[in-house]
């Protein structure tokens, strides 16, 4: 809808930048680390660019005082950083590590000294490899209590020094990609397995969610969702009806687990009629219903377009068609039998004819980040915390040690206009976490893909001496924040 005048951002808004732990820390096995499956995973050959892993990273394990200081100095409010299991319990559960939660709560400390608020992730796709060996990971409930466990130390250390929890990031990436597609660890490439592990960590959502309300009264604590609105190609009824289908088993399927303790029945109709619905018991069931997230967190960066099942409406393959084989976890395809995939009944995706794309082929569409915001704000009625936005490009390093990346600032203003148009609109917004504060390992793209506001200088074979430069969209994200958005137009 057109606003005549946008509303201002709220005084207490949290500008903020975010990262992952495998992605920046390095330092793999210092201080009493133990291994985590992404250690095992990059090893693998052909799994990443050119080999490319986090054994270094950026190192912010021993630099986290330098990018902490680059963040005060910018003005930031908020910084969302994810903890690395094994670091706190190398082995996943029992021996707690010292030296690896004390390297947290510095960063904590540090955060807090600068009056930046630290938003903690619990799990952001490092599983202790030792919960991989010994329970084969999320696809065994033994997990969730070594989850359990794993929160608890971290609630009793960091519950009154940080005051915004998140439970697990993009759920719905890393469960696809690691269990359907083998593009993530644990490399398996089973729909059954996929869905049956997936409901497990809904449970270990929901008892993380559970035990924090016991033990940090004042926090908050949500899940981060890669949520994208699904359009349909044209207005023909059936291609509606396919944009519902697809945005029921792309978003609801998550977001109504988290948000109203139940999956939703149409698409878990069609798993059961394949075989490949996971096990609810009446117990997991109560627990599901007992858990209620304080916020939402939303990762955007673009939405998807579908029309009706090729099984109604068969046609002969065209190029557009052909495109499907993306690697791009918001737009994986189903390459199964028809037995095994779930979505041939319900719809087919392909490119949206009126959006542009990055170097990587992600569609940008910043009107879908305000949809996306209104739609999730109005069906689950919870504050929303963008958790990650961003556009990944290859940065340019100039002879004068310059980085114009006004590509990204564009990128970002369009998105972050539209998050304003959201809040006139009515949603409730607690923060915008840009993805990412510094450059870091794009997990399978190596150092190439960068999306930081700070560059590093290194390459995928080279970690050069991993100075941090300020790129020129870090002194327009100053600006933004200084202003609180008001010179967003």
């Amino acid at each position: 809808m057109y606003q005549e005048k946008l509303d201002a951002f709220p005084s207490s808004f949290l500008w903020g930048a975010a990262s992952a732990a495998y992605q920046i820390e390095g330092a793999y096995d210092t201080d009493g680390k133990g291994p985590s499956i992404w250690d095992e995973f990059t090893k693998i050959e052909g799994k990443t660019f050119e080999g490319t892993n986090g054994d270094v990273a950026i190192d912010h394990y021993n630099r986290y005082k330098e990018d902490v200081k680059l963040m005060a100095d910018m003005g930031l409010k908020a910084y969302r950083f994810s903890v690395s299991w094994a670091r706190i319990l190398p082995d996943g559960e029992g021996r707690v590590n010292e030296e690896g939660l004390a390297f947290y709560e510095n960063l904590v400390d540090e955060l807090n000294k600068y009056g930046i608020e630290p938003v903690l992730t619990l799990y952001h796709w490092d599983l202790p490899l030792a919960l991989q060996e010994k329970y084969n990971g999320w696809e065994s409930r033994e997990t969730i209590s070594a989850f359990k466990e794993y929160c608890k130390v971290l609630y009793e250390r960091l519950g009154e020094k940080v005051r915004y929890w998140v439970t697990f990031n993009e759920q719905n990436v890393f469960t696809s990609m690691g269990y359907r597609w083998a593009t993530h660890p644990p490399n398996v490439t089973d729909t059954k397995r996929m869905f049956e592990a997936n409901h497990i960590i809904n449970l270990a959502n929901a008892e993380a969610i559970v035990l924090f309300k016991e033990m940090v009264p004042n926090g908050k604590i949500g899940p981060s969702f890669g949520y994208g609105p699904v359009y349909p190609l044209t207005a023909d009824p059936s291609d509606v009806l396919a944009a519902e289908n697809a945005h029921e088993f792309s978003n609801s399927w998550w977001l109504d687990v988290y948000c109203k303790g139940r999956y939703p029945v149409a698409v878990f109709k069609q798993l059961e009629r394949k075989g490949i619905a996971p096990t609810v018991t009446s117990e997991d069931k109560a627990l599901l219903k007992k858990a209620k997230p304080d916020f939402l967190g939303i990762n955007y960066y673009h939405g998807g377009t579908v029309k009706q099942n090729k099984i109604e409406k068969p046609a002969q393959e065209n190029e557009q068609d052909k495109k499907f084989s993306s690697t791009d976890p918001y737009l994986m395809q189903p390459k199964e039998e028809q037995s095994q995939s779930p979505e041939i009944p319900m719809y087919q995706s392909l490119d949206n004819p009126y959006l542009e794309k990055t170097e990587w082929g992600w569609e940008i569409d910043p009107v879908g980040f305000r949809l996306a915001l209104r739609q999730v704000y109005a069906r689950y009625d919870l504050p929303i915390f963008v958790t990650e936005n961003g556009l990944g490009a290859k940065d340019v390093l100039t002879e004068e040690g310059e980085i114009n990346d006004d590509y990204r600032i564009d990128y970002l203003n369009q998105h972050v206009v539209e998050m304003k148009k959201a809040i006139t609109d009515g949603v409730e917004m607690i923060g915008y976490c840009a993805w990412s504060f510094t450059d870091l390992l794009s997990w399978l793209n190596g150092y190439k893909k960068r999306y930081g506001f700070v560059f590093v200088n290194r390459t995928e074979q080279d970690e050069k001496d991993l100075k941090r430069i300020p790129k020129k969209s870090y002194f327009w994200y100053k600006d933004v924040i200084e202003q609180n958005g008001e010179n967003i137009k």
